[in-house]
């Protein structure tokens, strides 16, 4: 009994020492650095040495928010919401329907497999340079095929049609960890389910509706919600295609990054202290936006 009551002990402290050193991890690299950012926020830090760092209090969330800067940053929240929406829906759309077929008996899926998720194991840089190429106006494969139609383009020039490219190139670098949820969530439905709808005379499309779709709900809100925060926080790929000062593609993470390391306009330029207010703006934003559709996915989950 002493000896069964000694092995459950030591096996609770050793979790218990383990959940503490987990939790001290997130302390240090997440809760320090974000009260640091939020501390940064009130302060005019530059990045030039040896200037004097003032407590400016709310001064530079009234600049993010004052007529000067105001057209500047809605424009990027406006982008922002528009990159997130549309990536989320056409990522996860498009990532389920590739799931499914992958999920069938297929010659050569294992190898259609490894293909979807080649893309996430490619740097953004790679990404990025690999499309400018595909997409360079002057001789890339793109405008080629346009000049058959007797048409050129800019394609990420051009302020109508930049957005819409990154969007797709986004949703192409992303899909592969995607796929992957779907089809382990798809892996765990019974298959009896399918073949009681099936003697049951249900079509492929009510098998997916009522039997894949609703059995899936952990799968789609696990994997809806990581591609909005994802691209909510988004820039690397958009820097990189577009570059840091395009208005079509401005978004709230390219404004930080810009005002925090050069790049930006206006009077703002390389000011940390303006860099961090932005981030709480969209940290804020994210959180709103997130919990927001937690909050509806679960309710749904609970209506399936």
């Amino acid at each position: 009994m002493s000896q069964s009551r000694t092995i459950i002990f030591g096996r609770r402290s050793t979790a218990q020492l383990l959940f503490a050193l987990g939790m001290s991890l997130i302390v240090v690299f997440s809760l320090v650095p974000a009260v640091g950012i939020l501390v940064v926020s009130f302060t005019d830090i530059r990045s030039l040495p040896f200037l004097p760092v003032h407590f400016i209090g709310l001064e530079n969330y009234a600049t993010f928010f004052s007529s000067a800067q105001l057209g500047y940053n809605l424009n990027a929240l406006k982008n922002t919401l528009f990159f997130a929406v549309a990536v989320t829906l056409l990522q996860n759309v498009i990532a389920l329907f590739i799931a499914v077929l992958l999920n069938m008996r297929l010659r050569g899926r294992n190898f259609a497999r490894a293909v979807v998720f080649m893309p996430t194991i490619l740097g953004v840089t790679i990404i990025g340079l690999v499309f400018s190429l595909i997409f360079n106006p002057s001789g890339g494969p793109a405008a080629s095929v346009w000049g058959w139609f007797g048409s050129s383009s800019a394609f990420f020039g051009d302020p109508s049609l930049a957005m819409p490219l990154v969007i797709g190139v986004s949703v192409w670098a992303g899909l592969g960890v995607a796929v992957v949820i779907y089809l382990a969530g798809l892996q765990a439905i019974p298959p009896e389910l399918y073949e009681v709808a099936s003697i049951d005379g249900a079509s492929s499309w009510q098998r997916l509706r009522f039997v894949t779709i609703p059995l899936l709900a952990p799968s789609i809100t696990a994997n809806t919600l990581l591609s909005l925060i994802g691209a909510l926080q988004s820039y690397q790929l958009i820097y990189v295609l577009t570059g840091p000062i395009n208005p079509a593609t401005q978004v709230l993470s390219l404004a930080i990054f810009t005002q925090g390391f050069g790049g930006a306009q206006g009077g703002t330029a390389l000011s940390q202290g303006y860099a961090a207010a932005i981030s709480m703006v969209q940290f804020v934003i994210v959180m709103i936006v997130s919990l927001a559709t937690l909050v509806y996915l679960r309710r749904k989950e609970t209506a399936l």
